[in-house]
């Protein structure tokens, strides 16, 4: 497989949970990554991630590889349909076929429904992303997802819960999840079906929760692995026929 592998990164606080799959990536082929950072001041916005995103890549000479975990895949997948041309295949981790419907909006559903206090409702939302097998400390992983609210660009709030247009993109895609994933259930992850081509995939990993990738990262690095072995195989076909 060729190197031009970009894995997204657009929350920070949560980046410690996607190195065990990028450590085994990275024995197979080059990683780049590319991280997205925004201040409290700064109000969230994919737009902008977009943006900057494209700022990145816009001088890149060959299409490129991506991957990404949640909102940091929502960034990709918005970016991949804007500008496919720049774009060799889509891999998503935990994404829905409505894009938005991210922990993040699981969590302000929930502090609507609940009289919780904030760090209670927290609490929740890891024992619902994780299940008793926590990646990290109660206190870190709490600490952690309180900041993904805030610095991630994230559509939703208290006030307000956004919606993204669905859809399928145009190079080949992957879509991946748990079957424990209690934010993207059976139906939001089937819900790709109508948007799929033929050398799409869709794919279930056993266990894992939400951030199955961190738990299994060498059964989802090596199907990702042969995603791209397959999309490179398909467009140096393509190239060769016309």
């Amino acid at each position: 497989m060729s190197d031009n592998l970009l894995w997204l990164s657009a929350s920070p606080s949560l980046q410690r949970l996607n190195q065990p799959l990028l450590h085994y990536l990275s024995q197979q082929v080059t990683v780049s990554q590319w991280e997205y950072y925004q201040t409290l001041d700064e109000g969230s916005s994919l737009t902008t991630a977009v943006t900057l995103l494209h700022e990145h890549l816009q001088h890149q000479a060959h299409p490129i590889h991506l991957a990404g975990h949640g909102i940091s895949g929502v960034v990709g997948l918005l970016y991949s349909r804007l500008y496919p041309e720049r774009v060799k295949s889509l891999a998503l981790l935990s994404i829905a076929a409505q894009p938005a419907m991210t922990w993040h909006a699981h969590y302000y559903t929930q502090q609507r429904l609940l009289p919780c206090s904030r760090s209670q409702l927290l609490a929740q939302t890891a024992l619902i992303l994780f299940g008793k097998r926590l990646p990290l400390p109660l206190k870190d992983l709490l600490i952690a997802l309180d900041r993904d609210l805030d610095l991630s660009p994230c559509p939703h709030s208290l006030l307000k819960l956004s919606e993204l247009p669905k859809g399928g993109v145009s190079m080949p895609l992957l879509v991946y999840r748990s079957q424990t994933d209690s934010i993207i259930d059976p139906q939001g992850h089937s819900n790709w079906l109508p948007w799929m081509k033929y050398e799409d995939q869709l794919w279930d990993c056993p266990e894992g929760r939400h951030f199955f990738h961190y738990f299994y990262p060498e059964l989802v690095g090596a199907r990702l692995l042969d995603f791209w072995h397959t999309a490179n195989s398909r467009s140096l076909h393509l190239s060769l026929t016309t």
